[in-house]
């Protein structure tokens, strides 16, 4: 299996945000542009709101440099996949799954996802894609709720008040995509067993009934245990199983990062998951390093489950999983139909 890590280099997004995401000709990136170098970002407040930049997406200097990067590596990484210089691809910094068309959204600027799923399209008429972050991928489920080309599978949160509020069991798609959208709303507390547990069957009746041709994966490190805005028990061996189901299938992958925000487990998650990717067997011991210390007190790789109440009980785990199975059993159907949508 050849694999392709992605480094930080910059890309012309304009072109494909233009193309594909932006609904007033590019106004939002534009604005990026021309606020880049200004050294007076506070003089822009009436034109920030206007593009969701504010409390969770601040404007700061050099911002379209920044996102220039991001997503430029994650479009990279889509084209390694495309031309088949590459069988997996990652690019740890994108993830960005909160940013809809035309602003800015839970500290995601730009959605690098929808843009990079439009280039895999270029070749991949099937794509699967699956967001582990604590929070609902909102602005990918968004962005291709109405086509049958991209099904979007999304394991989160979901309680009133927790952010985005979005990603109901309900929620399926709509148009010519009903059917080729799937949540798991999870509560707190679950832990890797049950995780993978309902993971593992909803993802193999997924790939069973779309028979996707390729599939990106958003591993949010905010789900593990101790983030301070996520509420699972979750460790990275746990994503690890998960990933490595998704490898077994075969398929081209992009493997993204996402949210995470006790910075040093985040570290540990992705570190493990390429670990796993790769196929390499690390140490568990933290390498002495600039940032040793904030690895204490116990410098290890893994992390352990934190001590949350679980409130996700078997029967409620079985009820998802039967209602979503119900929703596949109309996505098989419509692909087997002899003048499927297009």
């Amino acid at each position: 299996m050849e694999i392709q890590t992605i480094p930080h280099t910059t890309h012309d997004i304009r072109r494909h945000v233009d193309q594909s995401s932006c609904k007033r000709n590019g106004d939002y990136i534009a604005f990026l542009e021309g606020v880049n170098d200004s050294s007076d970002l506070e003089k822009h407040e009436e034109e920030q709101l206007e593009f969701g930049l504010g409390y969770d997406c601040p404007l700061f200097d050099r911002l379209y440099d920044f996102a220039r990067i991001v997503v430029g590596s994650s479009v990279s990484a889509a084209k390694l996949l495309v031309d088949g210089s590459a069988s997996v691809a990652i690019n740890w910094c994108g993830g960005w799954h909160h940013a809809q068309r035309d602003e800015a959204e839970g500290f995601c600027y730009v959605n690098d996802i929808v843009i990079a799923i439009h280039k895999l399209l270029k070749k991949f008429d099937q794509i699967l894609y699956i967001d582990l972050d604590v929070h609902h991928g909102n602005g990918v489920e968004n962005a291709f709720s109405c086509t049958n080309k991209v099904f979007t599978l999304s394991l989160h949160k979901y309680e009133p008040g927790f952010y985005p509020g979005t990603g109901s069991i309900s929620d399926v798609g709509c148009g010519k995509g009903k059917y080729y959208t799937a949540n798991v709303p999870l509560k707190d507390g679950i832990r890797d067993d049950l995780y993978f547990t309902v993971f593992d069957s909803v993802s193999s009746k997924v790939f069973s009934a779309f028979r996707p041709k390729a599939v990106v994966v958003q591993c949010g490190a905010d789900c593990l245990s101790k983030d301070p805005l996520g509420t699972f028990n979750l460790t990275p061996r746990g994503l690890g199983r998960c990933v490595q189901r998704v490898l077994s299938w075969g398929l081209p992958t992009l493997f993204l990062g996402g949210g995470g925000y006790n910075f040093a487990n985040t570290a540990r998650c992705w570190t493990y998951l390429t670990s796993v990717i790769v196929g390499w067997e690390i140490p568990p011991d933290i390498p002495d390093h600039m940032c040793f210390l904030k690895y204490g007190p116990d410098f290890e790789l893994h992390i352990v489950p934190g001590n949350r109440t679980d409130c996700n009980t078997k029967e409620y785990i079985d009820s998802i999983v039967e209602i979503i199975a119900t929703v596949l059993w109309t996505t098989r159907r419509l692909r087997a139909s002899p003048h499927p949508c297009s």
